[in-house]
């Protein structure tokens, strides 16, 4: 890259924003954002989840759409920026997983066809505390971004931690284009209430909306399958119906979920054949829509 030739090395798109220098851009501010671009531009889709509030089963809701994705054919990449409680490399039994070097930068976790990319594979006891600020976290972000050798990827699912805080903020930011959102809910008012703020995050941050998925709407009895409502139920429809967004679907509680993410297996793998995971695939099927797959 040079003056004389300002068109980016990594790709042969003129109009690409990262062809020209920016306005003040130092040499190594510019070479890093065409480091970052060239990252990006070789990831199709770019989708992030997102939650207002904790506890909602977010990280679970992405931990079974890219898994659906991948069992689809799809290459998918799964990025875990919750820096405080990286709870992936658990849910995917990946916890004992060492990340390498290679000369194309930072290797991620292969778990079949899924590249998987957390923190907390950088940690070496898993009790430890991260305590970092805003700009130690958005700089981690960036490099799990820049630095990580993604390869070709159709989609590249973020999870992201609760709130609308540095995270989801710094991914927005980072990556640019972003396919859409999709936002996770429990059904009762308290969770309704800072969810609605994600959804508007993203209006402000234009971020599209691709629908609200409700979990824990009910409780599916082991032995005879009956749903039993535990919580308030219809929160995540109502809120989607008046925020106009999408409502995804309702997924209920199931022992069987919460006991395949402590023993580090993918629900919608493991019990593939169950209704419960037919009803993850229909809501996964809106964002499979978009690379043009067919559950």
């Amino acid at each position: 890259m040079n003056e004389e030739n300002p068109k980016c090395s990594t790709c042969s798109d003129s109009d690409c924003s990262a062809s020209k220098r920016r306005r003040n851009e130092t040499d190594e501010e510019f070479a890093d954002r065409q480091k970052l671009q060239s990252r990006l531009c070789r990831i199709r889709h770019k989708i992030i989840v997102l939650s207002g509030k904790g506890g909602v089963g977010k990280s679970t809701v992405a931990v079974n759409l890219a898994t659906s994705l991948m069992l689809l054919g799809k290459r998918v990449g799964l990025l875990d920026v919750d820096i405080h409680g990286p709870s992936i490399p658990t849910m995917l039994g990946l916890e004992n997983e060492m990340l390498q070097g290679s000369e194309e930068g930072l290797l991620p976790i292969e778990l079949g066809d899924l590249k998987v990319m957390s923190l907390g594979f950088l940690l070496k006891n898993q009790d430890e505390a991260v305590i970092w600020r805003g700009p130690m976290k958005m700089g981690a972000i960036k490099q799990f971004l820049q630095d990580v050798a993604w390869g070709d990827l159709d989609y590249l699912i973020v999870d992201s931690p609760p709130g609308t805080g540095d995270e989801p903020l710094s991914v927005c930011q980072l990556i640019g284009a972003v396919d859409g959102a999709v936002i996770v809910t429990t059904p009762q008012k308290v969770a309704a209430v800072d969810v609605r703020k994600s959804i508007t995050f993203c209006h402000q941050l234009q971020v599209p909306v691709l629908g609200v998925v409700e979990n824990m709407s009910g409780f599916v009895c082991p032995k005879c399958g009956e749903v039993t409502q535990i919580l308030s139920s219809g929160g995540g429809r109502k809120i989607a119906e008046d925020m106009n967004v999408p409502f995804l679907g309702s997924i209920p509680m199931d022992p069987r979920i919460a006991q395949a993410s402590d023993d580090g297996r993918v629900f919608i793998h493991h019990y593939a054949e169950t209704p419960l995971a037919g009803i993850m695939r229909s809501i996964i099927q809106p964002i499979a829509d978009l690379d043009g797959c067919c559950c």
